[in-house]
């Protein structure tokens, strides 16, 4: 069942289609380093579609009817569209579920050192990485501080081609044969993934002004942070405790590719979903079935804590929804979510042929061959695993034929060679169909990560047709 590589068959109009849908994702991508991010510029795009917040709607004491146009936000991390359909809710959901954190390295909550006269922040990773692969490249700092008093400070550095950028260090090959010889997970260990800020010891002529550079004397380039991050963000060392800071690759989306038929970009592990699902929600015109699309956090930590797929957060903004619908029970809230139908939308492996050895190329996703299903995840003997049935994967063949969508199917790798996770199986619990749906990604998890234009479109296409469909 060999797939048709999709540049092959496009015609003029669907390339001027796959071009806007990829330029839009670039500039997604490039805004959108963070889940923080992320979910702005959703509740950004939303509003300006017609959207209004869950609370707002329910503050207006009216009932929603069908096409209201609703959004809730948990923590500013996480995000879940609605749009009603002509049947009742009870009738279930047709949902896009992705998630919008990327694996990326956090500051600690006392990260400020200096050695040797360098000042460095203490880092520790988040989610699944070779840690190897972030040492020696342009970085960026984003995220939030929030002082005593409430008051939030937005941090972005090394965005614009003004900004300064930081970097990990590593060991000069001269120096390197010991390090060589370790094993590739251990050749950069975890806790020597610091952050290089500065160099420059505090003027003597200032260190009597400031107050935390008087106690810091031996260590005045530490000083000399602390003076710039208090003269530019009126922030001390102690703020630290209460920041959420995220270290990314500097840079913008590229194209890639002498014929730019491909992404080259930090984050496309889920962004490549994410924003597909967002576009096809926005684009819904009036449906059957009420158009869900959910963008969660923590995925790559397990999908844990208030913001992740594991919490209430969804379940509780559905059941806010039937409220304001006036069909609220907790009999009715079960029976919508066994109902629903989702598509867990994650990336999947694209076959490499540098490392064909860890591929089944019968059963594999190849760049540029369409919107990819992985009936099933896990790992080995399909542990941790959500298994779609069959007919569900037959109801979906039809949609997507009908509506002229180019997909593929795959697994993540060759079975005895690991696997991975995603938010399918949590949904499954309530009984739903669910099925992991996707676009292939070389370089996954990697500071730089690329895709195809051709799959990007696909899967914009088929989301559009899932979430339409009756």
């Amino acid at each position: 069942m060999k797939r048709e590589n999709c540049f092959k068959l496009y015609n003029e109009a669907d390339w001027q289609e796959l071009e806007a849908v990829a330029a839009d994702y670039r500039q997604f991508l490039s805004l959108c380093k963070t889940e923080r991010e992320s979910v702005r510029e959703i509740v950004q795009q939303a509003e300006a579609a017609g959207y209004i917040s869950l609370e707002a709607a329910a503050q207006a004491g009216r009932p929603l009817l069908a096409g209201a146009k609703v959004y809730s936000v948990c923590m500013g991390k996480a995000v879940a569209l609605f749009r009603l359909g002509r049947q009742p809710l009870t009738a279930g959901l047709n949902i896009l579920g992705a998630h919008i954190d990327s694996p990326r390295l956090d500051i600690k909550q006392n990260p400020l050192f200096e050695e040797g006269e360098l000042a460095f922040l203490d880092t520790h990773y988040y989610g699944g990485i070779k840690k190897y692969q972030w040492v020696t490249l342009p970085l960026a700092l984003h995220g939030v501080v929030v002082k005593k008093d409430g008051s939030t400070v937005e941090i972005v550095i090394g965005e614009d081609p003004a900004d300064p950028v930081f970097c990990v260090t590593d060991l000069l090959v001269h120096l390197a044969q010991e390090q060589l010889e370790k094993k590739g997970a251990r050749v950069v260990e975890g806790e020597a993934l610091n952050i290089l800020i500065g160099n420059a010891a505090l003027p003597k002529a200032l260190a009597g002004e400031d107050k935390d550079a008087q106690g810091a004397a031996k260590e005045a380039v530490k000083a000399n942070v602390l003076h710039l991050l208090a003269e530019k963000y009126d922030l001390t060392e102690e703020d630290f405790i209460s920041a959420e800071l995220e270290v990314v690759p500097a840079g913008p989306a590229r194209e890639a590719g002498l014929d730019r038929s491909m992404i080259l970009a930090y984050g496309q592990d889920d962004a490549a979903c994410a924003y597909p699902s967002l576009r096809a929600m926005l684009a819904v015109e009036q449906s059957d079935r009420c158009a869900c699309c959910l963008l969660v956090d923590k995925e790559e930590i397990g999908s844990v804590g208030a913001t992740g797929m594991q919490s209430r957060f969804f379940e509780n903004s559905v059941a806010e929804l039937l409220n304001l619908t006036g069909d609220y029970s907790e009999l009715n809230l079960r029976r919508l979510l066994q109902r629903s139908r989702m598509l867990s939308s994650d990336v999947s492996s694209a076959f490499d042929p540098a490392y064909a050895a860890a591929f089944e190329k019968k059963n594999v996703a190849y760049l540029g061959r369409g919107l990819v299903f992985n009936k099933f995840t896990g790992a080995r003997g399909k542990s941790g695993s959500n298994d779609a049935n069959a007919e569900y994967l037959a109801w979906l063949r039809r949609v997507m034929d009908e509506a002229g969508v180019h997909y593929q199917t795959a697994e993540l790798g060759k079975v005895d060679l690991g696997g991975g996770g995603t938010i399918a199986y949590i949904l499954a619990l309530y009984g739903m169909e669910v099925i992991d749906s996707g676009v292939a990604v070389l370089n996954m998890h990697a500071p730089w990560e690329v895709t195809s234009k051709a799959d990007i479109y696909e899967a914009y296409k088929g989301y559009k047709a899932f979430i339409e469909a009756d």
